[in-house]
């Protein structure tokens, strides 16, 4: 069996939600060992912000993550881009936020569409901020970055100085990548950098749909998410795992987790 505490499966804010908080009370209130603070809030007013987190807000995230041991990872915005002007003053929100509420990743987005080696190179000052804060960076694929793009990336880092960075492998994102459409474990199998971070979420390989698992295609067919479950494994995968939806009801979050750790032989 996988020791529990090598393994921490939970949920993220969600726009979707009606209250920021809600996730988050629903995270400590089921026993979730992994939470993800996402800043992804509309113009509406629905969602989560950094900027909503006072900080009393921040002290009582603490108090609350220590005490229901939950380990905590900040997500920045989607559209955040290293490679842009305002990236800089958006990161150093995050990390310190991060810092704040004593959250263990950061993560962000991989960009490519001013090449690999200007992406790397935006990194580095990223690199030095989290690894001076003592938190683990991680990097995420999108619907349009594949392992190739990893890979070179994470060949180019400088090793010495990027020990804390990682790959956050998003599932669902692999599934719709023109090359493994469909296909998310021959992404994974392609790979060959370290997977620190983890989003979870299922999709048929049309839309970027956001499912939760067991309600997509491994409702009637569970090989790919035990087929997930078992490479993880065989890589020491160590991380969190975040499911990164809120749905209707969300007690479908309790299933897919329970779902995951029976995959994974967690007790």
């Amino acid at each position: 069996m996988v020791d529990k505490k090598y393994i921490r499966i939970g949920n993220q804010t969600a726009f979707s939600s009606p209250q920021g908080r809600l996730p988050f009370d629903f995270a400590i209130n089921n026993g979730f060992d992994a939470f993800e603070w996402f800043s992804d809030k509309k113009s509406w007013g629905q969602g989560w912000d950094i900027e909503d987190a006072t900080r009393q807000d921040r002290q009582l995230i603490k108090e609350q993550s220590t005490r229901h041991n939950i380990a905590l990872s900040v997500h920045v915005p989607a559209e955040a881009n290293p490679l842009f002007d305002n990236f800089s003053d958006i990161f150093n929100k995050h990390v310190e936020f991060a810092c704040d509420v004593g959250a263990s990743n950061i993560n962000i987005h991989l960009f490519t569409e001013h090449g690999i080696e200007s992406y790397m190179k935006s990194l580095i000052p990223l690199i030095n901020i989290t690894a001076n804060a003592r938190i683990q960076l991680s990097i995420e694929n999108t619907t349009i970055t594949g392992p190739d793009d990893f890979n070179r990336l994470f060949s180019m880092l400088p090793i010495q100085n990027a020990r804390h960075v990682g790959m956050c492998l998003d599932i669902g994102h692999a599934n719709i990548f023109h090359e493994t459409r469909n296909d998310f474990l021959r992404y994974i199998d392609r790979l060959d950098v370290p997977i620190v971070h983890i989003h979870a979420h299922e999709n048929f390989g049309d839309r970027d749909s956001h499912m939760t698992l067991f309600t997509g295609p491994s409702q009637s067919n569970s090989l790919g998410l035990r087929g997930f479950s078992s490479i993880m494994k065989n890589r020491s995968f160590n991380g969190m795992i975040i499911m990164e939806q809120w749905p209707s009801p969300p007690e479908l979050l309790i299933n897919a987790r329970l779902g995951l750790l029976d995959f994974f032989g967690v007790q």
